[in-house]
């Protein structure tokens, strides 16, 4: 095998590796091996986290041993595709001594790893430990990321620590961190739910200038009231978006028959789907009087 086509079975077993194919991956790596060439760290990298993706978390751990008794590296790649893969399956304490034994070799944890680690805790309902680590994290030098303050925000806001959560994300913007669909969704959903869709709102136009366009965020907020039984509050979300000209009534209408059927409240949207409500105005004689969204959840 030239250089050329190591550098091609390189890349991709670690394309194998992104995308969860660990069998394709780790066919290519056993052909390497029987054609002589010994692979390097970001090759197991690379295999480790293939295996990781797809759940096979006793093999990719069997390399992270086979690795340190054979005095392979093992990069901070590496250990972050682990942390997240035990994370993920609720292994957290065994992910948090990875992370551990990751510092004690001196190789240190970058965002990947710490946001890897508490989206894990906060997954297993560990909200205060996660919060040390994001203390620890800027304490280390290790910069928060957006993805960070999206874990922090969504789990804050689902043990119904609120104006935490909303601290949170006044925080990340005084860092001058920009906000994503992803972090913006999780804000306006647990403010939506708690009862804060105006406040939402206002954070959505304060982002405008800021240049930060989110296109499905009313949907989103509308969706997720809907899911959650609260039709009343997202009739009064939707004509308060037509109202400030946001869209037009019967884009609107859409968005709420299909967040209604999907919420599994298809009398609701079949309502919708035949009456004027989000067409516009319905005339009176000589009179265009606006048909608001709300008639819905009050009749």
């Amino acid at each position: 095998m030239n250089s050329m086509n190591i550098v091609y079975v390189f890349t991709l077993i670690d394309c194998y590796g992104k995308s969860g194919n660990s069998d394709g991956a780790l066919r290519l790596f056993e052909r390497m091996k029987m054609d002589g060439i010994e692979p390097d760290e970001v090759t197991y990298g690379a295999i480790v986290n293939g295996l990781c993706k797809s759940g096979r978390l006793e093999e990719a751990l069997g390399y992270f041993r086979f690795c340190n008794e054979n005095a392979v590296v093992v990069n901070a790649v590496f250990y972050s595709s682990l942390i997240d893969g035990l994370g993920k399956a609720g292994r957290v304490d065994e992910a948090e001594k990875v992370f551990d034994e990751m510092a004690e070799k001196g190789c240190l944890p970058d965002s990947y790893c710490y946001n890897a680690l508490i989206d894990g805790l906060c997954k297993c309902g560990r909200i205060a430990d996660a919060l040390v680590l994001f203390k620890r994290m800027e304490c280390d030098g290790c910069e928060h990321t957006v993805y960070t303050f999206t874990i922090l925000i969504s789990e804050l806001f689902r043990v119904h620590r609120n104006e935490e959560a909303v601290k949170m994300w006044d925080l990340m913007i005084d860092k001058g961190i920009t906000p994503n669909v992803a972090c913006f969704r999780a804000l306006s959903i647990g403010m939506c739910l708690s009862g804060k869709v105006a406040r939402a709102c206002k954070v959505l136009d304060e982002l405008a200038p800021m240049g930060v366009v989110l296109e499905t965020a009313y949907e989103d907020m509308i969706g997720a009231l809907c899911k959650a039984g609260r039709v009343k509050e997202a009739c009064k979300l939707a004509d308060g978006i037509v109202d400030r000209g946001r869209e037009i009534p019967g884009k609107i209408r859409t968005v709420m028959i299909h967040s209604l059927r999907k919420a599994g409240n298809a009398d609701l949207a079949i309502k919708l789907m035949h009456s004027k409500i989000g067409i516009g105005y319905d005339r009176m004689r000589s009179v265009k009087k606006r048909v608001k969204f709300q008639t819905l959840a009050d009749n």
